[in-house]
């Protein structure tokens, strides 16, 4: 699959959905691989990583207070050889969502994997290892 800037790969017969500035691939009613792209205000710089990681922890927090979920993991990855920051929230009955954040230059990347909690997080793993730049 490919966007604005990115791409990444998802299971082959999953039903791929481009809409604006993402690109989604779901299978049934939960699993689902999404990447959004936002023009950020200012650019950024790896020196800032730090500060931004802790806006970004809040960002998480947020997101998972709007889900009804908890946030039950964040940790520094590197996708596509950039450090970012990832998360996982279980939330609802039995669902994870786990979303990492690139950021590049002006562009942030949301890149986000939705599942069961009781599935492998390998396909995730999957997702976030074959995201992209271009």
């Amino acid at each position: 699959m490919s966007g604005q800037g990115f791409s990444f790969e998802a299971p082959i017969g999953w039903k791929v959905v481009k809409q604006g500035s993402s690109v989604a691939a779901t299978d049934g009613s939960v699993n689902r691989y999404e990447v959004l792209r936002f023009d950020l205000e200012k650019p950024y710089r790896i020196a800032r990583f730090a500060a931004v990681s802790r806006e970004l922890d809040g960002v998480a927090q947020r997101l998972a207070g709007q889900l009804g979920g908890r946030v039950t993991a964040r940790s520094t990855a590197v996708m596509h050889g950039r450090k970012s920051r990832a998360y996982t929230i279980d939330y609802g009955s039995g669902k994870a969502l786990q979303i990492a954040f690139v950021l590049q230059d002006q562009t942030e990347y949301e890149v986000l994997c939705r599942r069961l909690s009781s599935a492998p997080a390998s396909g995730c793993a999957q997702l976030f290892s074959s995201f992209a730049l271009s």
